[in-house]
């Protein structure tokens, strides 16, 4: 992290150009929203392995209430009166991938993931779904048709539509 922290000192304070600014802006911007999730996604894992409100405040510098009201709200479930959205699971690293697929040529992609949950989505027409281990760069997946469906660490889970009506079910 302190590397991080540095290259962006040492962008600020070496006077880059206005259009390096601004994709420093956007970079750490992105950089934001993907620790935020990681960051509730492990508070969430905490809370299912049994650490209480005030481990988690204390390991965060947080009071027990300050760390409950940050992370404690279940999130709304989407969907709730849409059709074309629902919760798939519970579901493990085990069965999820059997789920995914089942799901997918009923034309159900997944948009997002919860502690053993996907969010997903109705379409016409059937996906296909892969887990990668999130390691960096997506551009050997993205460039066979896959798209990030969600960010759920260690993994990203792709989509991709296949061009096939979905299934009735």
């Amino acid at each position: 992290m302190s590397d991080l922290a540095e290259a962006i000192g040492h962008a600020i304070l070496n006077g880059a150009d206005a259009q390096d600014q601004l994709a420093l802006v956007r970079r750490t911007a992105d950089a934001d929203l993907v620790t935020a999730d990681l960051l509730q996604q492990a508070v969430n894992a905490a809370r299912a392995g049994g650490h209480s409100w005030s481990a988690i405040g204390g390991t965060l510098g947080l009071t027990r209430q300050a760390a409950q009201q940050r992370f404690g709200r279940e999130p709304a479930a989407p969907g709730a009166d849409d059709p074309e959205e629902r919760w798939l699971g519970p579901v493990t690293a085990f069965d999820e991938m059997q789920e995914l697929e089942l799901a997918g040529r009923l034309g159900w992609r997944t948009t997002g993931a919860g502690l053993l949950r996907h969010h997903m989505v109705r379409t016409a027409t059937q996906w296909e779904h892969k887990r990668v281990v999130w390691t960096g760069g997506l551009g050997r997946y993205e460039k066979d048709g896959w798209q990030v469906g969600c960010r759920a660490f260690p993994w990203v889970y792709l989509v991709r539509d296949t061009g096939e009506p979905a299934a009735n079910g």
